[in-house]
C-alpha cells in the first residue's frame, strides 16, 4: 500500500523562550516491510542549525538548534511511503531453542538482544498474565505471541489519551483500561517476562487516522530469530502489517518519542496542537481522475 502522511505539530508559548535543541523522529525507517519515498521536515522558527543522524536505537533523526527568543515552534513533517507486508508470519523460526518458551536466543544475537530481553517490572500480574497466555498454547512461542495479543484485545477497555506517558504495565492490567501505548507496554513487559526480546514502536495506522481527530499510535515488536522485528498490536488484537507505518521503535517508549526537547524561560506556559493526515495514494488519485 502507498500513503502520504502529513503530520503538523504547534506549540504556543505564553511568552518568547529560548528552544534548546530538539530531536526529531519523524521519517519513517526504512526496511521491515516499508520504504520511504519522498520526505520532508518544516521547522518554524528556521533553526539555526540542523543535522541529520541515527540515534542509539539506529532510528533516523534530524536534531534542530535555535539562537533567537520565540513564541512558538511549528512542526510540519510530509512523505510518502510504501508498505509492503501483507503477511505478518511470512518467516520461520531458525533456531529451534526459540520454539518454546522460555527462549534461547542464539550467540552473538543474545548479548545484543539482553536489554530488550530483561523485565523492567517487579509486579508479579505481568508474569501471571503472561503465563496464563503460554498455558493456552502449551508454552509454544509463536502461538504466545498470537493468544497474549488478542487476550490484551479483549481484556482491556481501548481508550484514547492525547498525551502523557504510558501508564505502568501493572496499573493498565489493575484497572483493565488503557490507551494504545499503554497496551502497547503491557505486551512488551509481558514477552520480557516469558524471556522474549521486545521494544516500543510509535507510527501511524489506518483506523486511528481515519478517525475525526487522527492521532498517533503505538504498538510492539518482538525479535524472532529468522523473522527479525516482528509487530504486535495488542490495541486493534493483530500483527502489524502493511495498515501500520512505523517512525521509531526503542527500548523504551521515550527512546521511540516522535519530537524531544525543551526551552528555557520563568513562568512560561505551553500548549501543543496537533494535526495527522493519512491518506491512501491509490484513493487520492483515483479521486482526481
Amino acid at each position: 500500500m502507498r500513503f502520504t502522511v502529513r503530520h503538523i505539530t504547534q506549540y504556543r508559548y505564553s511568552q518568547a523562550v529560548f528552544l534548546e535543541p530538539h530531536l526529531f523522529r519523524l521519517c519513517p525507517r526504512g526496511g521491515g516491510g516499508q520504504r520511504v519515498t519522498q520526505y520532508a521536515l518544516h521547522i518554524d522558527p528556521p533553526p539555526a542549525g540542523l543535522s541529520e543522524s541515527l540515534d542509539a536505537e539506529n532510528n533516523g533523526v534530524h536534531v534542530a538548534w535555535f539562537e533567537d527568543l520565540t513564541s512558538h515552534l511549528t512542526v510540519n513533517s510530509s512523505f510518502e511511503v510504501e508498505t509492503h507486508r501483507t503477511n505478518p508470519f511470512d518467516f520461520i523460526l531458525t533456531d529451534l531453542a526459540m520454539a518454546t518458551l522460555p527462549p534461547a536466543y542464539p550467540d552473538p544475537e543474545r548479548a545484543a538482544l539482553a536489554p530488550y530481553a530483561a523485565a523492567q517490572t517487579k509486579d508479579r500480574s505481568v508474569y501471571s498474565f503472561a503465563k496464563a497466555a503460554a498455558q493456552e498454547v502449551e508454552w509454544q512461542t509463536v502461538p504466545f505471541l498470537t493468544a497474549l495479543n488478542r487476550k490484551l484485545h479483549t481484556h482491556l477497555e481501548h481508550t484514547t489519551r492525547e498525551d502523557g506517558e504510558p501508564q505502568s504495565a501493572d496499573m493498565t492490567l489493575a484497572i483493565r483500561s488503557g490507551a494504545c501505548r499503554d497496551a502497547a507496554v503491557v505486551f512488551i513487559e509481558a514477552c520480557r517476562a516469558m524471556g522474549l526480546a521486545a521494544r516500543f514502536v510509535s507510527g501511524y495506522e489506518l483506523i486511528a487516522a481515519r478517525r475525526e481527530k487522527a492521532y498517533m499510535h503505538a504498538w510492539a515488536e518482538v525479535y524472532l530469530p529468522g523473522g527479525g522485528w516482528r509487530g504486535y498490536d495488542p490495541a486493534r488484537g493483530l500483527a502489524a502489517a502493511e495498515n501500520h507505518i512505523a517512525l521509531a521503535s526503542g527500548l523504551t517508549p521515550q527512546l521511540a518519542a516522535p519530537i524531544a526537547g525543551s526551552y528555557r524561560g520563568d513562568g512560561v506556559r505551553s500548549e501543543m496542537e496537533y494535526e495527522i493526515h493519512v491518506s491512501e495514494l491509490a484513493a487520492l488519485q483515483q479521486q482526481q481522475q
